[in-house]
Formats: C-alpha cells, sequence, structure tokens
C-alpha cells in the first residue's frame, strides 16, 4: 500500500489493530508496537541495520509476528522546516518497503523526538551505556505515541460531528 495520512489511517483501522512506530536511524531502526486500545506505545528491542533487504526482511518478520496494521515512521525534517539527506532517506526507505508490503506507512513529524526521548530515560536514571542502546526504540514509542494521540484526537472529532 502507499504512504497515507494519519486522517486516513483513523478511519481505516479498527479497534484491536495494532500501529507500529519507527524511528529510522543510520545504525539501527528503533521499534515500538501499541497496545490493542492504540492508547499507548510499547518500545521493542532495536535491529540492528546491515543492508536493505536483510533490514526489510527482519522487520517485515517483525511486523507480522506483531500483527501491525500500520506503520508511523518518523520523518526527521530540520528544525527550520526544511528536508534534508535524512529525510530523502527515510522517503526512499518507505518506498523500497512499499514494494514488499501492503502495510501503509504514515510519516510523522518527528523533530526533538530523540531529544525527549533522551531527556526521560535521564529522568528514570538509565545509565548512559543503556541510554545508547534503547535511545531509539524510546524515540520509535515518542512517535508512535504523537500518532497514537492524533488518531484519538480525530476519531473523538470525528464521532461529535
Amino acid at each position: 500500500m502507499a504512504v497515507s495520512t494519519i486522517e486516513e489511517l483513523a478511519t481505516s483501522l479498527s479497534y484491536g489493530q495494532l500501529v507500529a512506530g519507527l524511528d529510522l536511524g543510520t545504525k539501527t531502526i528503533g521499534i515500538a508496537v501499541s497496545d490493542l486500545g492504540m492508547s499507548f506505545a510499547h518500545p521493542r528491542p532495536v535491529l540492528k541495520r546491515r543492508k536493505f533487504t536483510l533490514d526489510a526482511q527482519e522487520l517485515l518478520e517483525l511486523l507480522q509476528k506483531e500483527k501491525v496494521a500500520a506503520a508511523v515512521i518518523g520523518l526527521p525534517v530540520n528544525m527550520d522546516g526544511t528536508e534534508g539527506p535524512r529525510v530523502q532517506a527515510t522517503k526512499a526507505f518507505v518506498r523500497n518497503m512499499e514494494k514488499l508490503t501492503d502495510i501503509p506507512f504514515i510519516y510523522w513529524d518527528e523533530r526533538l523526538s530523540t531529544v525527549a526521548a533522551e531527556r526521560a530515560l535521564i529522568g528514570m536514571d538509565v545509565s548512559r551505556a543503556k541510554r545508547a542502546e534503547r535511545i531509539d526504540s524510546a524515540a520509535a514509542s515518542f512517535i508512535l505515541q504523537g500518532a497514537l494521540d492524533r488518531l484519538h484526537m480525530l476519531r473523538r472529532d470525528s464521532e461529535q460531528d
């Protein structure tokens, strides 16, 4: 399936379907998965990146195992709103994934997600070494939680209409 919007996702998801959050880095892919009620993001272990075909296979296996219906992927927009090389790399990754799966991908502005994730881990008194291991999944959780909160808002608004 093609890239979708959060508004389209709000109308197409059913209760009990899971949504994944992805934080695409150059060395790892941070992953988080929602609960059945799509209220909370739960981090999963990061995937170590090797080459696209291996990364895609491992990611798709995980998404199938978790029964994920959609994936929200962080779009690393620059602080001034411009799109740099990392945005282009993320979009290329999604274009290649679209050829392999029907799972829709939703881009989500991830500005400051890693900063927020790092602060949360520091607040939980996670050591520097363990923060390095967990930061990408924590960032994926932050990205996913923002999308889940938006989905709840959109659904609430549509029920009031």
